[in-house]
């Protein structure tokens, strides 16, 4: 298979690369703001008296996010690499950035990952007093039917409700009315889309998905997420049909209505193909009569370089007619004429107050404080090697990772384990020699956190802070520590994630892990055997998510579409899983004790 040709410098700087280039092409339009490199502020919108708007998502969809940062629309975004939610410290800088004094909106497409790192980007806003709202917007038709509306995507509909929120807010008004419009905005938009070829990510320049040359996917995410049906190539004008008859059933239009239109372009569709579409959509309103109010055309909201297109409608009254109309000025969207600047005395400074955005790291306390701490069979070093191996089995199993998840997700699943876990092992490899365990738990979920930010981002960050609790006050892991660190991490993944046990998620490996390990300990078993018991269980968990139909997360868009194939999360689980047992075996038993050592009994 060929790989896709890209003009980019290398896999591992494109998202700066593209910053750079964005900020000095627009200099007159937005800034850079934070320590992160991954903020962008408009230079004309945020000030006092203002309730912020922030938005943000993965690259990857330009001109999303950064495209709608500017007057009349957002005051800010923070930018997550291809395809991944940024995490959550870029999305508080920005929020302090434009923090004028009456309360910050999020606005972000409704994926797991995306409102793990807004929520907790939240928390933090809100243990300094920023007072946060969020609105998730959900206008993918095909990813859910209209009783579960709140578990669908966001996608190019994102735009209008940008638009309106960022209007009324240029308007001062306030945080509640400005979030109650927002959701107005939200549930009068829908959107449909077809894909007609895959795109291919930066790193691996392969299509993220497989369709055939006479194919259209029907409903496909932009993040490459299978839609609901795969049907032959049909004509522009009985696409346009298809995709507006799902829209109709969702907005009941009646004849009298009046609309916005996007016809939006996936990244490789040429304008010509759009406007064919938008020719067949006009046509329809026509006969419906339904009037258009205002029709946008062209590349709003991109998967890379994916071919297909996006219909999205919002059902305006007449104060979202008004705010749609609303002077705005970005990148990506000009309407009327600029209002005068701000003034001067109402700016915000470019550089908020400085904060601590990171987990302060804690160290051992010294020994001369007399003070007793319990240790244990793992001690600091032997839990940095632990982690350490399991960093270097993620890298190995990266592909294989990518793989499963490319076929009930949008196939970087492996790519993203594999960056995030490589940034812990170089870490790891200059950790400073007092630290303990608690301290080190809690410097590793900063740090994969930070490089992560799509959904295993926020998990094992909780995951790993939740369990770092275990072994406060302790200088080593017994092997009853060992066993409620397992249960600790397994708890903050259930809290993070709100999955369940059987819902196809990476829970579905820590779960029966967890279980396994107390299950082992009950019966006497030493800190070896509970780990082997817990990596012996996390395989089967692994394994078992075959025979199970998602119910949570991405892959729960495919329902049943998704038998058969092993949850890609609950594959990465047991790899580390795995890779921490061995570790300690191989740091605490010889090759022959190891060998000879009976399977223990659960």
């Amino acid at each position: 298979m060929s790989k896709a040709k890209k003009l980019i410098n290398a896999p591992e700087t494109v998202i700066m690369d593209m910053i750079s280039g964005m900020l000095g092409a627009h200099r007159d339009i937005m800034e850079p703001v934070g320590k992160s490199g991954r903020v962008i502020r408009a230079k004309d919108g945020p000030r006092k008296g203002k309730v912020g708007i922030v938005i943000g998502g993965g690259s990857g969809h330009e001109p999303a996010f950064a495209g709608y940062v500017g007057r009349g629309l957002a005051d800010a975004t923070a930018i997550g690499n291809v395809f991944s939610c940024p995490p959550p410290d870029p999305i508080v800088e920005a929020a302090r950035a434009v923090d004028g004094g009456e309360g910050i909106l999020f606005l972000y497409g409704n994926y797991a990952s995306d409102s793990m790192n807004f929520d907790m980007a939240a928390e933090k806003l809100s243990e300094d007093g920023i007072r946060v709202c969020s609105v998730p917007v959900t206008d993918d038709v095909s990813s859910a039917p209209p009783e579960r509306r709140n578990e669908r995507r966001g996608v190019a509909g994102d735009f209008f409700v940008f638009k309106i929120a960022g209007a009324a807010a240029d308007r001062m008004m306030s945080l509640d009315d400005v979030k109650n419009i927002a959701l107005k905005a939200n549930v009068s938009t829908a959107t449909m889309g077809v894909a007609l070829k895959s795109c291919s990510l930066p790193q691996t320049r392969k299509p993220n998905f497989e369709i055939g040359e006479n194919e259209m996917e029907i409903g496909m995410g932009l993040h490459g997420e299978p839609g609901i049906r795969r049907t032959s190539l049909d004509t522009a004008n009985n696409v346009a049909d298809l995709l507006m008859e799902f829209i109709q059933k969702e907005l009941q239009l009646t004849a009298g209505a009046k609309v916005g239109v996007l016809v939006n372009g996936l990244g490789s569709t040429t304008t010509m193909e759009l406007y064919i579409l938008f020719n067949r959509l006009k046509q329809s309103l026509d006969e419906m009569e339904v009037s258009i109010h205002r029709s946008f055309v062209g590349e709003y909201a991109t998967s890379l370089d994916m071919g297909g297109a996006s219909i999205s409608v919002i059902k305006l009254d007449d104060q979202m007619a008004d705010l749609l109309d609303h002077s705005c000025y970005s990148v990506a969207l000009a309407i009327g004429t600029p209002p005068e600047p701000i003034k001067e005395k109402d700016r915000l400074p470019l550089v908020p107050d400085a904060k601590v955005l990171s987990e302060t790291r804690a160290s051992r306390p010294s020994s001369d404080q007399g003070e007793l701490r319990p240790s244990g069979e793992i001690t600091s070093q032997i839990f940095i090697n632990m982690f350490r191996a399991a960093a270097i089995a993620i890298e190995d199993k990266a592909d294989w990772l990518s793989e499963l998840d490319g076929v009930i997700g949008d196939g970087g699943h492996g790519i993203t384990m594999r960056e995030g876990w490589r940034a812990v092992r170089k870490t790891l490899e200059t950790n400073p020699e007092n630290e303990d365990i608690e301290a080190i738990c809690n410097h590793i979920a900063e740090i994969f956190l930070n490089t992560v930010g799509s959904t295993p981002g926020p998990l094992y960050a909780t995951a790993l802070r939740t369990a770092s609790k275990v072994a406060a006050g302790r200088d080593g892991l017994d092997t009853e520590a060992t066993v409620r660190f397992i249960e600790a991490a397994a708890d903050g993944i259930r809290f993070r994630g709100k999955a369940n046990p059987g819902d196809k998620t990476m829970l579905d490996a820590w779960w029966p892990a967890a279980e396994a390990a107390r299950t082992a300990f009950s019966k006497g078993a030493d800190t070896t055997d509970c780990l082997r018991a817990a990596a012996k269980a996390a395989e089967r968990g692994m394994k078992q998510t075959a025979e199970i139909a998602a119910r949570h997360g991405r892959s729960s868009k495919m329902g049943e579409r998704s038998l058969g194939h092993i949850d890609p999360g609950a594959a990465s689980s047991f790899v580390l899983i795995d890779a921490i047992h061995r570790s300690f075996e191989a740091q605490t038993l010889d090759p022959v004790e190891s060998a000879a050592r009976p399977i223990f009994k659960t």
